[in-house]
């Protein structure tokens, strides 16, 4: 009831304020604002009214046009970019350490026999297919059970109406007709191309991936078929085909301070197997580097022991490293590099701190955890990073395509890696998936960069290492502390040699701000508001004012034109005039009242509802019977003041 009171006195304030009209609003805003141009319009002569009107609209316009620029360039949430240099002693960066191989050939060999065999009797063919008939002799007593799940086939293009896909093995038997005089000359390498048949639903579905040289199918083939071999092995004993740290940091000092393999955390990389990271920050505390140069930085010396590679898994000898953030992973396929066997590589190092802007300025995230991908290198305890994302993103299609995950990728629990056995169709999903455009843009558009990130520019430099004066001593002494013994275990193609510093204490930090925020906005929509219509914010008001002035008035005319609306309404109701108070009271006549007039000659009908034995109620007093009377509907409207009614 207070409301409505409320409400009502809100309204009759209203009626009190400049009219009743929007003509008469219209001119009283005119009069009384300070914006230069409408005063014009109301108090000059009509040529000049014109003129200021035209003129007025026209600078409006202007001033609306400008506005919605300045907001448009806002809403583009664009950001600067500031460059400060800093000067301050340094973390030290983590440095992550591979053997270029991540298996030691001798103890997986019993594993990928059958495939090496494979690989070898591949190898022959293809040296054979532009030959002469050859002996075939090597095909004898191969376990085809991996090849025709997954062979290599020969894309015979000599005739370029029809081309002919055959198996490799197939093909090879067959090379008199390779060789053999041919309108469309012999099946070499520019007419006969080497591809890898990948097949589903039992061969009934299948798709081809092609290659430009043999020893890249050749080598991606190998990879595919190791990949499903080793994902069934177990992790525990992964960990013990690779190389140890013992063995492979022979070597190892940081700054005026000794330091061993047991300065490094262990972790196992898919790609290349056991690998070491020192200074990671994940159980201790990171190093401090107190000064840039050579003396002040990592010095490690490394064997590799080449001679002990996966021969067809690995074509590349050296070691790969990365530098990188402490308690992030590090993804070494992404920023590793190589250093070279029997070389002594120095790497300095530069800092960049790259600062960026949240929501809505950009799509970066503080720590991943809005991010709807969920990070599977979290088992690490490790920091969120992009490359993680994405890595998670494709492990979960493979999962959600494949039924299962990829040997690269950590898997989720409860779920399995692919291989050929349990999963007959998974290498056919993979290469699908793997060259799936829809799949790479449906990743990057739901990870996010991360808005702190540490980049570590370096500059390499290599020489030869050790010298042809010094090598002799400096193997033999190497080869005693490894293996105790006098004979040379270690050689030039075996050994690396790392100097990791910082190249100077200078720091850059690139960071953004926006380039664009609510002060500049202002600053703009008042410059333009005041130059083009000679106003302020205090004239923003008053149009507000009368905007709220016109709904007021709106809101009356409505109110009115329902109250008119429902009266018509009401009187539509009868077809003759409105009824008497009489006439509406009718129902509740006393039945045991006599009017009092001189023809009252019959009596009163006794109605149907009272019995004969039954006494007829005693009369009471009439109702009124003022046929003048007429009703009508009234409003009542209160004033400001309790008394006043209207």
């Amino acid at each position: 009831m207070n409301m409505k009171k409320y409400l009502v006195k809100c309204l009759h304030r209203l009626q009190k304020g400049p009219g009743y009209t929007y003509k008469e609003l219209l001119v009283w805003y005119c009069d009384n604002t300070n914006t230069h141009g409408p005063k014009r319009i109301i108090c000059e002569g009509p040529k000049k009214q014109v003129m200021w009107f035209v003129l007025t609209l026209l600078f409006a316009s202007l001033v609306f046009w400008q506005w919605s620029v300045f907001i448009q360039t806002y809403l583009k949430w664009e950001v600067s970019v500031t460059l400060s240099i800093g000067f301050k002693t340094m973390e030290f960066p983590a440095v992550t350490i591979c053997n270029a191989s991540p298996f030691r050939y001798s103890k997986v060999k019993h594993l990928l026999k059958e495939l090496d065999d494979l690989m070898e009797a591949a190898l022959k063919t293809i040296l054979t297919l532009d030959s002469g008939p050859g002996d075939v002799n090597y095909m004898e007593g191969l376990n085809l059970t991996i090849w025709n799940h997954t062979p290599l086939v020969i894309i015979d293009n000599r005739d370029p109406y029809h081309s002919v896909i055959v198996d490799l093995f197939t093909f090879g038997r067959n090379n008199s007709e390779a060789s053999s005089p041919s309108p469309h000359g012999s099946c070499n390498a520019q007419k006969c191309k080497i591809a890898m048949r990948l097949c589903s639903q039992n061969g009934e579905v299948c798709t081809y991936w092609n290659f430009t040289s043999a020893a890249q199918a050749m080598k991606e083939w190998y990879i595919l078929q190791s990949t499903s071999i080793l994902s069934q092995v177990p992790p525990e004993e992964r960990i013990q085909m690779g190389y140890s740290a013992d063995q492979m940091i022979l070597a190892c000092l940081f700054g005026a301070e000794p330091c061993n393999h047991r300065n490094f955390t262990a972790i196992f990389h898919p790609d290349y197997g056991n690998c070491y990271v020192f200074n990671w920050g994940v159980n201790e505390k990171a190093l401090l580097s107190s000064n840039p140069g050579t003396e002040f930085g990592l010095k490690l010396i490394l064997d590799i022991d080449q001679k002990d590679y996966v021969h067809y898994l690995t074509s590349t000898a050296g070691v790969r490293l990365m530098l990188h953030e402490q308690k992030s992973y590090p993804f070494l396929k992404d920023a590793g590099i190589y250093a070279m066997p029997g070389t002594e590589t120095s790497i300095g190092v530069l800092v960049d701190k790259l600062e960026r802007m949240g929501e809505p300025y950009s799509h970066c995230t503080i720590n991943g955890s809005d991010v709807q991908i969920p990070n599977l290198y979290s088992e690490f305890n490790t920091s969120y990073s992009i490359q993680a994302c994405l890595r998670s993103c494709f492990q979960e299609h493979m999962i959600q395509n494949c039924n299962c995950g990829h040997y690269l990728y950590p898997l989720p629990e409860g779920k399995k890696y692919c291989n050929n056995q349990d999963f007959p169709d998974w290498a056919y999903c993979y290469s699908a998936l793997r060259m799936s455009v829809l799949q790479r843009e449906n990743c990057i558009s739901l990870c996010k960069e991360s808005c702190n990130d540490t980049q570590y520019k370096m500059t390499i430099s290599m020489a030869d290492w050790p010298s042809e004066a010094s090598e002799d001593w400096i193997f033999h002494v190497l080869s005693y502390e490894r293996d105790k013994t006098t004979n040379l275990t270690i050689d030039r193609k075996g050994i690396v040699k790392l100097n990791i510093y910082f190249q100077e204490f200078n720091f850059r930090t690139f960071a953004e701000s926006a380039a664009n925020n609510v002060v500049w906005l202002l600053s703009n929509l008042g410059g333009q508001f005041g130059f083009w219509m000679g106003g302020s914010v205090l004239c923003i008001i008053e149009f507000g004012e009368i905007i709220i002035d016109c709904i007021w008035i709106t809101i009356i005319k409505l109110v009115a034109w329902a109250k008119g609306l429902k009266q018509r309404r009401a009187q539509a109701r009868y077809e003759g005039p409105p009824p008497t108070v009489a006439e509406l009271v009718e129902a509740h006549t006393n039945f045991g009242f006599q009017h009092d007039t001189e023809n009252n000659s019959n009596p009163p009908p006794v109605p149907e509802d009272y019995p004969d034995d039954q006494n007829l109620p005693i009369p009471g007093t009439p109702p009124p019977n003022y046929d003048s009377l007429r009703l009508q509907p009234l409003d009542v409207i209160e004033s400001d003041s309790e008394g006043d009614a209207i």
